[in-house]
């Protein structure tokens, strides 16, 4: 038997056989004659030889009387919670108390006298000390509660962040906000007094139900239920990958656990750009998209949401917008990568964060979205009753407000939408469907956005037949019945470019015939948009993780 075996066997004996201080004799006062007699035996009346002390007047003469007999008993109530009772409950407490210290000295003298975690701690103080790279390699070797992991990156560590005024503040960087519901309606105190029941439960259900059912990663039963699959992936990304884990320090304070996988030492040509992957609701980067672009070959940044795993705090918008903000820094001035250099890749909800970081950042080289969606509004309100379309409009729209066409439609640069054929989740009927999809919608309104000539009735209608087409067959077959000449939509495209410029939106197609506007309509629909014959959760092949078309 071990010493915590023994150590516990002799505090339970020590309560069981009750070695403990016996309960003292107490003396317990008559209520009526103020008669004192110990309370073991508990006295019915007074002896033969005993008198009651009871006074008469105010000289103090004091005259024997018979005792009351029952009336020489506690006070009324007073046995609810008497010494006696009370006594044998401090034991049982102490005894409690005795033994979770014990407990508590035996783990400690237990990691005290283990050599591997006398190592282990010298070498986190260490890296606390010094955040060299060789304490980081070899703090990577141990798992422990990423608490306790010193911060390796601070929001205002770059100088240009200090300097500037412009930049983000501790409440966090710059989000579009969403139009008000009604326009023109007066902002009295009146009104904002009848909005405030409305304004209440929209809180309540977004910082409740709402924010757990976007975020389903977030909830600590489903991280417990997945703990061993994820420390098993982040050892995979350790020791097979050369991974680097990394914590960031966010503007609103929350920790951003984040893994980076440094391919530009080897000889593929991809391994000079950096992909950032941006996770879907219930992903993380242990386990996630992380390994399409790993298997491509790129140089891989992968991050946790707010909540998920190492990172802290809890993933709404704001949260979601100051993590990346860190994450895109930390790749700039600490990774050492240029803008130029860095690809954004979303899948499904992580559009959100990718969509930001390309307004917000707009050198970055490109931007890849799979399975990703326009708003969430309308897939919001396919899975709520319609009688809370309501709410859930006002609670989506205050809190939980993911405009990711809005986003995405501020960035100049190359695109990528990424389509899943049997998709079920980001779909408003049923995965058949296709034409529910809201990838649809996002891709359509980046192409009114940009080209709004070409998009034009025509141009539009003929889009949404090909994007009606579920298989690569169908596809093609829409696409030749049109004719698409690509060498002239390409010399087109090329010289408005060249005498207008590259930012859009752009006018071409303004004086072209219809069928011109088609053509280009669908030459460009077909270089924005791939399909992949999957559901939402499968994951995306290397192979078809290729970067955006670009003139």
């Amino acid at each position: 038997m071990g010493v915590c075996s023994a150590f516990l066997c002799l505090l339970f004996l020590c309560g069981a056989l009750g070695l403990t201080t016996p309960p003292a004799r107490v003396r317990l006062r008559c209520y009526t004659c103020s008669f004192a007699k110990p309370c073991d035996p508990v006295p019915k009346e007074c002896q033969d030889d005993e008198a009651c002390g009871i006074s008469t007047g105010t000289s103090g003469y004091v005259l024997p009387a018979p005792c009351p007999g029952e009336a020489c008993r506690q006070h009324p109530g007073a046995g609810y919670l008497s010494l006696s009772k009370v006594v044998p409950f401090s034991h049982y407490a102490g005894t409690l108390l005795l033994l979770l210290a014990g407990i508590a000295c035996l783990r400690g003298i237990g990691r005290w006298t283990n050599p591997q975690y006398r190592q282990f701690i010298s070498i986190l103080e260490a890296t606390h000390r010094n955040h060299s790279a060789e304490n980081k390699r070899q703090l990577a070797n141990y798992n422990f509660d990423f608490r306790s992991w010193p911060v390796d990156f601070h929001w205002e560590e770059p100088s240009s962040r200090k300097e500037s005024r412009g930049g983000p503040s501790r409440r966090g960087v710059a989000l579009l906000r969403p139009e008000p519901l009604h326009r023109g309606t007066a902002d009295t105190f009146l009104n904002r007094v009848k909005k405030l029941p409305c304004q209440i439960t929209s809180y309540l259900v977004a910082h409740t139900l709402g924010r757990r059912m976007l975020y389903p990663g977030s909830v600590y039963l489903l991280q417990k239920a997945l703990m061993p699959v994820l420390l098993q992936g982040q050892a995979r990304l350790v020791e097979e990958c050369n991974g680097r884990r990394a914590k960031l320090l966010a503007c609103d304070g929350n920790e951003i656990d984040t893994m980076f996988v440094d391919r530009r030492g080897t000889a593929e040509p991809q391994g000079q750009k950096l992909v950032i992957c941006c996770e879907g609701n219930a992903g993380f980067y242990e386990v996630g998209c992380v390994s399409t672009p790993l298997e491509a070959g790129y140089s891989v940044l992968g991050w946790n949401h707010p909540g998920f795993a190492g990172s802290t705090g809890v993933p709404f918008p704001q949260n979601e917008a100051n993590a990346m903000d860190v994450v895109v820094q930390f790749a700039i001035h600490r990774l050492g990568f240029q803008p130029q250099d860095i690809v954004v890749y979303a899948w499904s909800i992580g559009g959100f964060t990718a969509t930001w970081a390309a307004m917000c950042y707009p050198d970055i080289s490109a931007v890849v979205l799979d399975a990703s969606f326009d708003d969430l509004v309308p897939l919001a309100l396919k899975v709520m009753p319609d009688s809370w379309r309501a709410l859930v409009t006002r609670t989506v729209r205050q809190h939980l407000n993911l405009n990711n066409a809005e986003q995405l439609c501020r960035y100049q640069g190359p695109v990528l939408l990424i389509r899943r054929t049997k998709d079920e989740i980001i779909t408003t009927t049923v995965p058949e469907d296709i034409m529910s999809n809201r990838g649809n919608d996002l891709l359509l309104k980046l192409l009114q956005f940009r080209y709004p000539r070409v998009m034009a009735e025509d141009g539009l209608r003929v889009v949404r037949q090909w994007l009606e087409a579920s298989s690569q067959l169908e596809e093609a077959s829409v696409y030749s019945r049109w004719e698409v000449e690509e060498d002239w939509c390409l010399s087109v495209l090329r010289s408005y470019q060249a005498e207008h410029g590259p930012d859009f939106p752009w006018s071409v197609g303004e004086d072209m015939e219809a069928e011109g506007r088609q053509q280009l309509a669908l030459f460009l629909a077909r270089k924005h948009l791939h399909n992949f014959e999957a559901t939402h959760c499968t994951p995306l092949p290397a192979q078809h993780f290729q970067m955006p078309w670009h003139l």
